[in-house]
């Protein structure tokens, strides 16, 4: 990921919905088109999402005091989360109930071929957005496929930019679809299925964004793979074995690591104190994210010396 975790990605999708947001409420003011205006709520919704994103960003950046000792890294955790009920309210409720009005009160469209040039460039603009969102995500996703790495990312900006640009993608062809079909067959119901199309879309990708923000926002450990990195990198010198561990990331790039080991008996406090700096010095190595450590040693006291599995956590 660039140095700006995601930042990039933002400032690209802020950019283009704005310009989106009042060419499509522009379209609106023309034709008349439902779809139109429930598009022109999402993109001013998605341009204040991205607003309270690097909002999010900032304050996360303050230095831990004494009320909030380890720091303000979970402040992009609640953003995002905000992003999210932001969503669904305003874009998603919004277009349902604009969507279901233009059925029951249907209005010819006036000057439609605006609104098809329009959501044609928006289409055009989105794509250059979602296209920043995915090179900025490449090297965070690693081998995972796009579904995991939007389940499994501490970084939530990524995932929140992602599927808000795919939404938008989908949402555009929808308006698109409504407005065609409603020029076509002269029934401006169709219109109004379009827009109600964009709500449900809307809502899918609030609710799932909801769950997953929600997650990071209460607070989730490491993957199992990393606490078993982490346990890896703990046993070596003379800790003999990890007893159990405990993760949770305190921020999307601030991982808090607790742990009791199983030292080698017959040692000093000096040299308990030794193994225990050199067992952090490796977990930071290996893991930079790991920068909260507390370590609690113990007696090794059964006579196999295999590591317990660490706890779940």
């Amino acid at each position: 990921m660039s140095a700006g975790g995601g930042t990039k990605a933002i400032l690209a999708a802020l950019s283009a919905n704005a310009g989106i947001a009042l060419a499509k409420f522009g379209g609106f003011l023309f034709t008349g088109s439902s779809s139109m205006l429930a598009e022109s709520v999402h993109s001013l919704a998605d341009t204040s999402n991205q607003g309270l994103l690097l909002l999010g960003k900032k304050t996360s950046a303050r230095r831990p005091d004494e009320e909030h000792p380890f720091g303000y890294g979970r402040d992009r955790f609640f953003y995002s989360f905000i992003v999210a009920l932001l969503l669904f309210s305003l874009g998603s409720v919004f277009a349902l109930y604009e969507g279901f009005h233009k059925i029951e009160h249907p209005e010819p469209l006036t000057s439609p071929v605006v609104a098809v040039v329009i959501l044609l460039i928006a289409i055009c603009l989105e794509g250059y957005s979602f296209r920043t969102a995915i090179g900025e995500s490449r090297e965070l996703k690693g081998e995972l496929s796009w579904w995991q790495f939007i389940r499994q990312a501490k970084t939530p900006e990524l995932p929140v930019v992602l599927l808000e640009d795919a939404g938008a993608l989908l949402g555009l062809v929808f308006a698109l679809i409504g407005v065609g079909l409603a020029v076509l067959t002269g029934n401006p119901v169709f219109d109004g299925i379009g827009t109600i199309a964009i709500g449900l879309l809307l809502g899918a990708i609030a609710i799932v964004l909801i769950v997953e923000t929600k997650s990071l926002l209460i607070g989730e450990g490491a993957t199992p793979a990393l606490r078993d990195r982490i346990v890896g990198e703990l046993r070596g010198g003379r800790v003999r074995k990890v007893i159990h561990i405990r993760t949770e990331y305190l921020g999307p790039e601030e991982l808090l690591v607790a742990a009791k080991i199983a030292l080698a008996p017959a040692l000093s406090v000096a040299e308990v104190a030794a193994e225990i700096d050199a067992a952090e010095a490796r977990v930071r190595e290996a893991v930079p994210a790991a920068r909260v450590i507390y370590l609690e040693p113990d007696l090794d006291r059964t006579e196999d010396s295999e590591p317990v599995p660490a706890d779940r956590t």
